[in-house]
């Protein structure tokens, strides 16, 4: 399968800061790339780069077979991308917005009122499709939002945190969106803070951490650099966990993780529902009583903690985040017909 996107060697630096330090990508057609990191990580300037708004200090890309740097203008026929704000006029209606982007990409009148309607109704969104967009809630405007990068039937979709300041329910509609997405063959590249949503979504997953790749795998494999099961219990008295710690460990395959403050022991073990039988009766026999035990396997917060050294929801300060848009850059509501007018006239 032809690769949809490809980066080699990206570098990006902003001053004495580096933002990206030689970020070599690979997107097959029709799977789901998940970019992984926290803020400032380097994500949102890898997806500026393959967008045509931002040029790397060194390194190339392709995207739909297009050299990202020589062609830009061919690029954007081919890319739909909704960035981590939404962008869409609060004072057009959620059917004005769409019309209007398709009008722009010259869809013409009668074709452009139709793919409006056809994805209102594809992001449920019908019911609101003639009220100013400024009394969308949050999770409404971000699914109108991309609704306007699909106006022109993209094959490459970039999502750049799509579900950032999403409620709950907002952020599961939003993957119930995207899953359809995928499902309907569409190549995407997401960037995501949240280890769920890599989970859930990426075929495969790229875990980058100031502006270098770390780890690449399915989420499969990633969980399996960490090891296997872990055990995890909950003792009843804080001051036995030192004593539960030392009598479990020899039955693990790893040092035990100890909270203090949740009276909590997280350990690696390998042996399953053998090993949890033979960690109860040891603690019966020590007379230590435990509140909560149980196994699971670890998941992708144990993998980034075990790859960077820190949490994932930690908010790095990254040099993404410091310098403002490049000039490019269509902002505010004018985002996608800016993209529009861009791509059908062959504009700069």
């Amino acid at each position: 399968m032809a690769d949809a996107i490809t980066a080699q060697g990206l570098v990006k630096r902003y001053k004495t800061v580096t933002a990206l330090d030689g970020v070599d990508l690979a997107v097959p057609t029709g799977s789901v790339l998940g970019l992984l990191g926290p803020n400032g990580a380097g994500k949102t300037t890898i997806v500026r780069i393959l967008t045509t708004l931002l040029q790397p200090d060194a390194g190339s890309a392709t995207v739909a077979g297009v050299d990202v740097l020589t062609r830009p203008r061919d690029v954007r026929r081919r890319i739909g991308l909704s960035g981590q704000y939404a962008a869409v006029d609060e004072y057009l209606t959620g059917f004005e917005n769409l019309d209007m982007i398709g009008r722009l990409y010259h869809l013409g009148a009668k074709r452009s009122r139709a793919r409006a309607r056809e994805l209102l109704a594809s992001f449920r969104l019908e019911d609101a499709a003639d009220r100013p967009s400024k009394t969308y809630s949050g999770g409404m405007r971000r699914r109108l939002d991309l609704a306007g990068a699909l106006v022109a039937d993209p094959p490459i979709i970039f999502l750049d945190e799509p579900t950032t300041g999403l409620d709950p329910r907002g952020r599961t509609e939003m993957w119930e969106v995207i899953q359809n997405l995928v499902a309907g063959g569409t190549t995407l590249l997401l960037t995501t803070q949240y280890l769920e949503e890599a989970d859930l979504l990426a075929d495969d997953i790229v875990v980058i951490d100031h502006g270098r790749i770390i780890a690449q795998g399915t989420a499969d494999q990633l969980k399996m650099q960490v090891g296997g099961e872990r055990l995890e219990l909950t003792v009843r008295d804080p001051v036995t966990l030192l004593r539960a710690r030392d009598l479990l460990e020899p039955l693990g395959v790893g040092k035990a993780a100890l909270d203090e403050g949740r009276r909590t022991l997280l350990m690696p073990i390998s042996g399953g529902a053998q090993v949890l039988t033979e960690a109860l009766r040891v603690l019966d026999d020590a007379q230590i009583g435990i509140d909560d035990v149980g196994l699971r396997r670890p998941t992708l917060d144990d993998v980034f903690l075990s790859l960077t050294g820190h949490a994932s929801e930690e908010q790095d300060a990254g040099p993404e985040e410091s310098p403002p848009p490049p000039p490019a850059e269509p902002t505010g509501p004018g985002r996608h017909a800016a993209a529009a007018h861009e791509s059908s006239t062959g504009g700069a």
